[in-house]
């Protein structure tokens, strides 16, 4: 009687558990058709105002409106943007938090940081690179530097009394700047902040002297006459303009420096929640009132499968990995 109980009970449990299986994998497609059934957060890891900031409002306003939901833009700014990406990767793996990262967050900081406190690869979720964006070279207009060699020049002859400041340690403005002052053997200070924005606003005010910025953020002053271009940082010149050099032609052989930035959901999310996400994300970045945006912005819209956005992260991490142990940067 008691054996006979017993196979019974197992029997029960084994059904028990086979029901809860079925129940659960039913649950992820039910999940993705109703989804989303409420707001989106998109954590960006910088302050408002800056570039990060910028491209985030832009995907986020038309993915919200091409999902039917409101889509919130949560700033996290600091660490280089390790405190929102540690924020992102412990939210719920349910899809109604993503991150706007960057070529900083996920592939220059884990070369930089001793002690990172999310990882890159394992934590995230891959959706989709958003834009490439060069980074532009601008001083106040009352530097005494016009151009890419004078700024050499003047670095050189003042050893220490160049400021340039950078959206964080370890963002891809912090390293644009280290990479030049390697190549060209300048002695500079680097003072970071925690975004672009609070940076551009001391630049602006001649608390710094020049900074390697985003183009989003800084192309506005420059077109206001407020800064003064010295040159792009890509292989090529931006079309948005086109009588700035890129700092090889002005003198630096070889320089060449790109920003990019992405989409990502916590590790764990349900996979019919990542590709209705990739799906809107994909149709979002091919609106040509979202292409125009950006590009009016200085970027270059980019879409990406989940796999070659992964794989593009890792060979950037290798890259930028290289650039960290030559130039000797460190936090």
């Amino acid at each position: 009687m008691l054996n006979s109980t017993r196979n019974f009970s197992r029997r029960h449990g084994l059904k028990a558990l086979a029901a809860a299986a079925l129940t659960v994998a039913g649950m992820a497609p039910a999940a993705a058709q109703n989804f989303p059934s409420k707001p989106i957060n998109i954590i960006v890891p910088f302050s408002a105002g800056g570039t990060t900031d910028i491209l985030a409002r832009i995907v986020g306003q038309a993915l919200g409106t091409e999902l039917g939901q409101s889509v919130i833009i949560d700033n996290r700014p600091g660490a280089g943007g390790n405190i929102g990406g540690q924020a992102a990767s412990r939210a719920p793996a349910d899809g109604y938090t993503l991150f706007m990262g960057t070529v900083g967050t996920h592939a220059i900081n884990a070369a930089l940081y001793k002690k990172m406190p999310f990882d890159p690869i394992k934590d995230f979720a891959p959706l989709s690179r958003v834009a490439n964006v060069p980074n532009l070279l601008v001083a106040h207009p009352s530097q005494p530097y016009k151009n890419v060699q004078e700024l050499i020049s003047y670095a050189k002859a003042n050893p220490g009394k160049v400021n340039f400041g950078s959206s964080g340690s370890g963002s891809s403005i912090h390293l644009s700047g280290e990479l030049f002052r390697s190549m060209t053997k300048v002695d500079m200070v680097h003072v970071p902040y925690k975004g672009s924005a609070p940076a551009v606003t001391d630049l602006l005010g001649n608390q710094i002297g020049i900074m390697f910025d985003n183009m989003p953020s800084a192309i506005q002053h420059v077109r206001s006459g407020k800064l003064r271009p010295l040159a792009v940082t890509t292989a090529k010149r931006s079309p948005e303009l086109p009588d700035v050099p890129t700092i090889a032609e002005a003198g630096v052989p070889g320089y060449e420096a790109t920003s990019w930035f992405g989409l990502w959901a916590p590790a764990g999310t349900p996979a019919p929640v990542l590709s209705k996400l990739h799906a809107s994300l994909t149709k979002v970045l091919k609106d040509p009132a979202v292409i125009k945006k950006i590009g009016d912005q200085g970027g270059e819209v980019v879409i990406d499968t989940p796999a070659e956005f992964d794989a593009f992260i890792k060979a950037e991490a290798v890259k930028w990995g290289k650039v960290v142990k030559e130039s000797g940067a460190e936090i």
